[in-house]
């Protein structure tokens, strides 16, 4: 039996990083449960997506409630991110009868994020982030809108992981959006995406319930102690120092696949 403590703590440190360094916890906890709690990949992912569907709700509501989130332009990315979950949780399936693929989908992913999480750190900014658009709505382009939205449903998906990697970034760069507005965003479209992924994947069997309650309910809690401690420390560092740690733990998912060729 595994100690309700321990997925606990496991919880609230993910929502601690995902809220401290606006990222999805899922970076977090994801390593958390396949190596230190020992699910085997499929189930690892199944049971991290539905984590982090409540602490990515819960933060894009938050946002929603202070006008950082544009429901109608976000129309095309949402739909076309939701037609993506579903087609790549079903191609989730295939991948789970070989699912070394995922340990080496999800590291590749978590050296992406790692190495944006440093590059943003060391960038010379106004807060060490990403730059701020001067615009804050959603350019009106449908095209980079559904591409934008097709590649985020990706993630969650088939690795059950955040899509803050790809979304921010694009909504800033692609769509010409100011900073708030696409964390906010990235969350509402993360959270549809997520949820989406959590029905397949429970319906396919890969959610064990009895582990992501309470994580979920760490995850929960812990998201509003990183907001609140994020205002408070400078994130510049704060990145660099997660970024290193978060290659370190992309390049064990690495090895892990790589294993099955001895």
């Amino acid at each position: 039996m595994i100690d309700q403590a321990l997925l606990l703590i496991a919880g609230l440190t993910a929502g601690i990083v995902g809220g401290l360094l606006g990222i999805g916890g899922g970076v977090v906890l994801m390593p958390i449960l396949r190596f230190v709690i020992g699910l085997s990949p499929v189930h690892a992912v199944g049971t991290c997506v539905l984590a982090v569907f409540f602490t990515t709700l819960g933060g894009g509501f938050r946002h929603y409630r202070l006008g950082h989130v544009p429901v109608r332009s976000l129309v095309p990315v949402i739909v076309s991110g939701a037609l993506s979950s579903i087609v790549f949780s079903m191609v989730f399936v295939y991948l789970a009868r070989d699912d070394w693929w995922l340990d080496l989908g999800i590291g590749i992913v978590f050296l992406l994020v790692s190495t944006r999480m440093i590059m943003d750190g060391v960038r010379n900014g106004n807060d060490g982030s990403i730059p701020v658009s001067t615009t804050n709505g959603l350019l009106d382009s449908k095209s980079r809108k559904v591409i934008l939205g097709s590649l985020a449903g990706i993630l969650p998906g088939l690795f059950g992981i955040g899509t803050g990697a790809i979304l921010v970034p694009g909504f800033i760069y692609l769509l010409n959006t100011a900073t708030k507005i696409a964390i906010g965003s990235s969350l509402v479209c993360f959270a549809i995406n997520a949820f989406i992924s959590v029905i397949m994947k429970s319906a396919q069997g890969y959610v064990e319930f009895g582990i992501a309650i309470p994580v979920c309910i760490g995850t929960l809690v812990g998201s509003q102690i990183g907001a609140i401690i994020n205002h408070r420390t400078p994130s510049v560092a704060l990145r660099v120092i997660f970024g290193l740690v978060f290659t370190g733990v992309s390049i064990r998912f690495i090895l892990s696949a790589l294993e099955v060729f001895k």
